[in-house]
C-alpha cells in the first residue's frame, strides 16, 4: 500500500578541495573543485546528492528548490523533478539550475531507496554486476614524469585497461606537444591498453582531423570533443573523416539537447551532476537508445555507477576522473574499488547508492553551510 514519506528537510553545504596539483585541459585551467552537497531527509532517513560547480549553486537550491520539494512524498521522485524544472524557468534552468537540479534530485533517488532498504541500483530496476571504468586525468600541465606515473598507476597499478589523457593545449595551438604527449602516454601504458584522448572543444574541425591523422600510429580509440559539442556540424564532420570514436554530451541538460547530438556521435555522453540528475541520465540514456548509439557516464562515477549497472548493456563505462574520485573518497565512506576495470555498486547490499559524509574528513573543505530546510519555514 502507498504511504506518503514527506521530504521533511533539505540541507546544503559547500565543500572545496585543492587540486594536488595544477590542473588544466585544452580550454581551461584551475586548482580547485568545488562540491555542492545536498542531504534531503525524511524520517530517520537521509539521501546524499551532489554536482560540481560554483558554490552560488547552493543558492538556487535554497531558494528555487527547497520550497517546492519539501513535504512532497519523498518516493515522488519523477513529481519533485518535474517541479524543480517549473520553479527554474525565470531563473534560468541551463547551466547552474540544472546542476542545482541535479543535486536534488540525487538526493532524492538516494533516498527513496534508503526508505526502502534497497540498493540504488535495484530500485532502479537492475542488479549488482560488472560497470567498466576508464582512468581519466592526464592534464596538459603534467609533467611527461608526472604523466606516466598516473597512467601506470590505472593500467597496472588498478589493472584498468582503459586511460584518456587531455590534448588540445593552449586552445589547440601546440599541435606538435599534444603528439608528443600521446606518444608518452602509448609508452606508458603499453600496446594493449585502450588510450582515449579528450580536447574539451580546443580544435576547428579541420585541425581535429589533422590531428588524429598524425596520431593514428598511437592506436587512439576515442576523440572526445575535438571541436566545440555547442557545433553538431562539425562533430559530424570529424566523426566521418577521423578513425577513433568521437564522444561528445557532458554539457547536456534535457533530452531535447541529447536527440540533437546523438546522431552526430558514436558515443553520447552525459553527466547526472550536470544534466538533472538520475531523472536526466536516464533519459539521455534512452535518447541513446533510440539514437543507435552507446551512453558513457562523464565524471562523478560515484553519481552514475548505480544508473550505469541498471542500464545493463545500455551503458559503455563510467570516467574514473581523477579530481572526482579524489574528491568523492576524501569526503564520502563506501567508495567503490575500481581494481580489474569494473565496479559493482550495490553489491554489499547498502541501501542507496551507499556512500555517507564522512563528516571529519570532509571538515577542513567546508566552505559554506545552512541549518536545514524545513516545510515550516
Amino acid at each position: 500500500m502507498w504511504t506518503d514519506r514527506p521530504i521533511e528537510r533539505l540541507t546544503v553545504r559547500v565543500y572545496t578541495v585543492p587540486t594536488d596539483r595544477p590542473e588544466a585541459d585544452g580550454t581551461l585551467a584551475w586548482d580547485a573543485t568545488t562540491l555542492v552537497l545536498v542531504e534531503a531527509g525524511s524520517g530517520p532517513a537521509t539521501g546524499l546528492g551532489w554536482t560540481y560547480g560554483p558554490s552560488a549553486t547552493a543558492a538556487l537550491v535554497r531558494e528555487q528548490l527547497a520550497p517546492v520539494v519539501l513535504g512532497r512524498d519523498a518516493l515522488d521522485t519523477a513529481g519533485a523533478y518535474e517541479a524543480m524544472r517549473r520553479a527554474l524557468r525565470n531563473a534560468g534552468r541551463p547551466g547552474l539550475g540544472t546542476y542545482a537540479l541535479s543535486a536534488v534530485d540525487l538526493a532524492l533517488w538516494d533516498l527513496a531507496a534508503r526508505l526502502l532498504d534497497v540498493p540504488l541500483v535495484g530500485l532502479l530496476g537492475g542488479r549488482p554486476r560488472p560497470v567498466e571504468v576508464y582512468g581519466s586525468g592526464g592534464f596538459t600541465t603534467y609533467p611527461d614524469r608526472v604523466l606516466e606515473r598516473q597512467l601506470r598507476g590505472w593500467v597496472e597499478g588498478q589493472g584498468i585497461p582503459r586511460v584518456k589523457i587531455k590534448i588540445g593545449e593552449s586552445w589547440g595551438a601546440r599541435p606538435e606537444r599534444d603528439l608528443e604527449r600521446i606518444s608518452v602516454a602509448r609508452s606508458a601504458i603499453g600496446p594493449d591498453a585502450a588510450l582515449y584522448v579528450d580536447a574539451n572543444g580546443a580544435f576547428t574541425a579541420k585541425r581535429a582531423i589533422r590531428l588524429a591523422a598524425a596520431f593514428a600510429d598511437d592506436g587512439v580509440t576515442w576523440f572526445e570533443e575535438p571541436v566545440s559539442s555547442d557545433d553538431p556540424a562539425a562533430l559530424a564532420a570529424v566523426r566521418a573523416a577521423v578513425a577513433p570514436d568521437v564522444a561528445a554530451g557532458e554539457y547536456g541538460d534535457d533530452a531535447r539537447y541529447f536527440a540533437r547530438l546523438a546522431p552526430v556521435v558514436d558515443c553520447l555522453q552525459a553527466d547526472a551532476t550536470r544534466c538533472g540528475g538520475l531523472t536526466g541520465f536516464l533519459r539521455a540514456a534512452a535518447v541513446a537508445e533510440a539514437c543507435g548509439v552507446p551512453l558513457s557516464a562523464h565524471c562523478s562515477p560515484h553519481a552514475h555507477a548505480h544508473a550505469a549497472a541498471a542500464r545493463a548493456a545500455g551503458v559503455r563505462h563510467l570516467e574514473w576522473f581523477h579530481d572526482h574520485v579524489r574528491v568523492e573518497s576524501l569526503l564520502f565512506d563506501g567508495v567503490l574499488d575500481p581494481a580489474g576495470g569494473t565496479v559493482v555498486p550495490g553489491a554489499d547490499g547498502t541501501p542507496g547508492h551507499g556512500l555517507s559524509l564522512a563528516e571529519r574528513r570532509a571538515a577542513p573543505y567546508l566552505v559554506d553551510a545552512w541549518p536545514p530546510l524545513r516545510p515550516d519555514g
